[in-house]
């Protein structure tokens, strides 16, 4: 047997090199599972009918090729930032920025969301304070450094799959299940409804690229990052077309649309109602699987834009014992902290998709410039994935494409006059 790569043969890095495929698949997880099935599925079914599935099956296209492209990128460059760097190394500075910032903003938002979505769960009268409550207690669960936060992501993952084969299990054992509900019926939007569950949707898949930014903290990144961001995505996408297959089934897409616990109300309407509570267990510590994994993720493109002075520079610092971006992680906290006071959740979800499919848009039109040598996949995969993240960006509810472009291109112009400011 080859014996495992020591930290002396990894590429340099200033962090610690602590996470094995297990770690980072089950980070990618926690990204992912709770965020779309919780939060997402009911502007989506408002939005498409019962043909969010065509929806969430067009998210899953889209957000695979992008799992490839990123999985690739990260093999080649194995650095904390994700397609901040990939957009760096390939495409020039401006769209490296480009890329950070969209995805700092886009991050900050679904930190926001998944903290409120916390608080609604678990004291719907007091939601704000125990929204910013999550985002102090984990801020400082990842201040201690990153195998605090995989451990902790792993309870968490194992919690949320139990909750949700218990939800599955009441929807189709609830007595009100009808494969009829599951024909394809097209929403108020037709086609362009369909496009826009899609882009929603998207905001469920979107975790998996957090693997590709604790690239400085896999251990034998080229060969575990490639493997771990298409199994976690492979995993998650199993897990949310049961549920919301089963969903529709027992309620129907209305029954969905009209709800801000959708699953909650799939659940209250079987036999099987004495569950309901596993919903509000489940949807409480998903989401804190998933603001975990976020924090994680922000700070450390925070971290690495502030490292190349493209973000104050005092954020670029590592702790000296827990050998992590502390600084960054409690700029982030303090930020989201900020945004929980004032947003709601369906507006940072749309916000959030805005600005990460921008931000994959980057990674993908990177993996386009790889040599075959590079190439893990066919140029017809980052160019779907290109394609397609600006289809379902721009299919978004207006308020959210016009917020988040405004932001996004401010940010970028703030960019460039600063580089072509002398001196």
């Amino acid at each position: 047997m080859v014996a495992a790569r020591s930290d002396q043969a990894q590429p340099r890095t200033r962090l610690a090199r602590r996470l094995g495929l297990g770690d980072a698949v089950v980070i990618g997880l926690g990204s992912m599972i709770g965020a779309g099935v919780f939060a997402a599925f009911g502007p989506a079914a408002e939005a498409a009918g019962s043909a969010l599935l065509v929806g969430l099956a067009l998210a899953a296209v889209v957000a695979y090729a992008n799992a490839l492209s990123s999985a690739e990128l990260a093999a080649v460059y194995p650095q904390s930032g994700g397609a901040y760097v990939y957009g760096r190394e390939r495409l020039g500075t401006f769209w490296g920025f480009f890329a950070g910032w969209g995805f700092v903003i886009g991050k900050t938002a679904s930190c926001a969301a998944m903290a409120l979505t916390f608080g609604a769960y678990t004291a719907p009268s007091l939601a704000r304070p125990f929204a910013v409550g999550a985002v102090v207690a984990l801020v400082g669960v990842n201040y201690l450094g990153i195998d605090k936060t995989a451990n902790a992501t792993r309870a968490i993952v194992a919690v949320v799959v139990v909750s949700l084969a218990l939800v599955v299990v009441a929807f189709l054992f609830g007595g009100e299940a009808d494969a009829d509900r599951l024909t394809p019926i097209f929403g108020t939007g037709g086609v362009y409804g369909i496009l826009q569950a899609g882009g929603i949707l998207f905001f469920a898949f979107a975790g998996y690229a957090r693997i590709a930014t604790l690239g400085e903290e896999v251990r034998d990144p080229q060969r575990v990052i490639p493997r771990a961001i298409p199994l976690a995505l492979g995993v998650t996408l199993v897990i949310y077309a049961t549920v919301a297959v089963s969903a529709l089934a027992a309620v129907g897409a209305e029954a969905l649309a009209d709800s801000s616990s959708p699953l909650a109300t799939a659940v209250a309407a079987g036999s099987l109602s004495s569950l309901a509570p596993v919903v509000r267990v489940g949807a409480a510590v998903a989401s804190l699987g998933v603001l975990l994994s976020l924090l994680a993720g922000v700070s450390r493109t925070a971290f690495a834009m502030a490292d190349n002075r493209e973000l104050p520079q005092w954020l670029a610092a590592v702790h000296p014992r827990y050998r992590a971006p502390h600084r960054a992680e409690l700029a982030i906290g303090a930020v989201v902290v900020a945004v929980v006071s004032v947003a709601d959740v369906r507006s940072a979800i749309g916000f959030s998709s805005f600005a990460v499919l921008l931000y994959y848009a980057i990674a993908n039109a990177s993996a386009l410039t790889l040599t075959r040598g590079e190439r893990r996949w066919p140029p017809v995969v980052p160019a779907l994935g290109l394609v397609g993240c600006l289809v379902l960006a721009f299919a978004l509810p207006v308020v959210s494409v016009a917020l988040g472009a405004a932001i996004v291109f401010a940010g970028a112009a703030a960019h460039l006059a600063l580089r072509r400011r002398p001196g």
